[in-house]
């Protein structure tokens, strides 16, 4: 097979093919449509962080009323993710699993307070066992959990910055 080409004048020109024994080219090659795919694989996924819980400033230590106070979480999980929010005891606590002995603590001085999952206090805050957790379910944004804190009392603590650092964890 040899290609034959004319000599170009002016903007057109043409190309022909001539095949063995001056026949005409082969016709073109067909199309062939084919198919790809596509795919992602989306895992669950969370991230959790939260806020000091702040009880304020207390002028008043000799006052037997309880104090309250809250603070929130910000959980963001995947669409549809289920998750659980738990809670230690705390750093100052008698033992990891002794929610009932949270504790604040200016050097050797202690002060008892609680974490509850309600709004009433009624329910402690906790790891499940024997105490409440939080349960959501994720959409993609970020959500607010709000913790509810309480005092018992500050009546007879002398002064100092009293703290504890709790620990969350996220179960998805």
């Amino acid at each position: 097979m040899r290609w034959l080409s004319p000599a170009i004048t002016g903007v057109a020109a043409t190309v022909a093919c001539l095949g063995a024994a001056g026949l005409a080219c082969p016709a073109k090659a067909g199309t062939v449509n084919s198919s790809l795919g596509s795919s992602v694989l989306v895992t669950s996924a969370c991230t959790v962080s939260g806020s000091t819980l702040n009880f304020g400033n207390a002028l008043n230590p000799v006052n037997a009323a309880a104090v309250d106070a809250t603070s929130t979480l910000t959980v963001q999980c995947t669409a549809t993710t289920p998750y659980t929010l738990s809670l230690n005891a705390g750093v100052n606590a008698g033992s990891a699993t002794d929610f009932a002995g949270r504790l604040l603590k200016s050097g050797s001085y202690a002060l008892p307070y609680q974490l509850y999952v309600d709004s009433g206090r009624s329910s402690v805050w906790g790891n499940g066992t024997a105490s409440a957790t939080y349960s959501g379910q994720g959409t993609g944004n970020a959500q607010s959990v709000t913790i509810y804190g309480r005092l018992p009392s500050l009546t007879g603590m002398p002064p100092g910055v009293y703290t504890d650092t709790v620990t969350v964890t996220i179960s998805y």
